[in-house]
């Protein structure tokens, strides 16, 4: 079975920003294009027609004087600064509108996120191999099918406007100059309307097809998201391996702080708990050490080498080995039953609390 079919589980959070990273991600030119005409015909909307008013009057102005104004060297630039002028205020507003909608087309495509690594120089990409498969791919073949649609479309879209462009009463009867200003506003805004709503819908199929190829390509096999999450997580056995360890340190730990106990009191063979309570220091008793079977066993035997007293009282060990611990004071709902059994060690061992002092300081 092939890598491509094993792989069906979602891209990861990594995976995903890795792609991001190198530029894959999807993205067409389509919606730029798009975009940039939807600037232009936005600012056409809202400014052309003054502007196209303004040509008007001043070609009128122009042609009106011919015959009053001599051509002079020193009238000359005045006319030339005024048409400057003229044509600045007709391309400003269309050139920034343009380059903005261009950015935000493309900042939208890359989720406005730098691309470091897409700009990084790639001997691959030389590689005539690498790109005779690129133009044969799936990926080749939707281009070629979109350039194609492209082209048809935009002929299509110009046919149609400039047959009905030619349609109009200023090519076969006379009309008013200031009728020229009209004229080309409407035919541009019809040209630009119909090619906006024809590539619109090319691009936003072009966008989704590569949506669904970029989602495909970063899907991963079950093994690919095991191994992200063992290389961000680190290796299980390694981990276990840690946790053991830290699980040995703290029962020697523990082991080592029975000396020093008060009481330990047993269920007698499955649970063992170490108590301490020092008067004026400690709030409450608190768990020096607990354990179950194994360990609980270890737990009395080192408080028999110290003669530490023990207790068996099962429910008290019990809960005590559930609800206690280590290094932290017994629950309040012990502290009736805790007392007992201190009171009674405090009685019947007052020989251990003498030593147990000289202990502790020493520790």
């Amino acid at each position: 079975m092939s890598d491509e079919t094993n792989k069906s589980e979602e891209p990861t959070a990594k995976r995903l920003n890795e792609a991001f990273a190198e530029g894959n991600f999807a993205k067409t030119p389509d919606i730029q294009v798009v975009c940039v005409l939807l600037a232009a015909f936005a600012t056409l909307l809202v400014i052309a027609r003054e502007e196209a008013q303004r040509v008007v009057e001043i070609t009128v102005k122009v042609f009106n004087g011919v015959g009053k104004y001599p051509i002079r060297a020193d009238v000359v630039p005045e006319w030339i600064k005024l048409g400057v002028m003229t044509l600045v205020g007709l391309i400003l507003p269309f050139s920034g509108a343009c380059a903005l909608a261009g950015t935000l087309a493309g900042g939208f495509q890359s989720r406005f996120r730098l691309t470091p690594k897409a700009l990084e120089f790639k001997f691959g990409r030389l590689n005539p191999l690498n790109g005779m498969k690129r133009i044969f791919s799936m990926q080749g073949t939707i281009k070629v099918i979109t350039d194609g649609s492209k082209m048809i479309v935009i002929g299509w879209v110009i046919f149609g406007v400039v047959k009905k462009i030619f349609m109009d009463p200023i090519f076969y009867t006379p009309v008013d100059v200031y009728r020229l200003g009209s004229f080309i506003l409407n035919s541009a805004t019809m040209l630009l309307g119909r090619l906006i709503l024809a590539l619109g819908a090319i691009a936003s199929l072009n966008y989704l097809y590569q949506l669904k190829s970029v989602h495909k390509k970063l899907m991963m096999s079950k093994q690919e998201v095991q191994d992200e999450s063992r290389s961000a997580e680190g290796d299980p056995k390694i981990k276990a391996a840690q946790r053991q360890m830290a699980r040995r340190m703290f029962q020697q730990q523990m082991l080592k702080s029975v000396p020093t106990a008060d009481v330990v009191v047993t269920n007698p063979t499955h649970f063992a708990v170490a108590l301490k309570y020092e008067r004026g220091r400690d709030k409450a008793p608190m768990v020096l050490a607990k354990g179950e079977r194994l360990f609980a066993a270890r737990i009395k035997e080192i408080a028999r080498e110290h003669e530490v007293p023990m207790v068996e009282n099962r429910p008290v060990a019990r809960m005590l080995f559930k609800y206690g611990k280590v290094g932290k004071s017994i629950p309040t709902e012990l502290y009736q039953a805790v007392a007992e059994i201190l009171a009674f060690v405090y009685k019947t061992h007052r020989y251990y609390f003498h030593r147990l002092k000289e202990r502790r300081s020493m520790n």
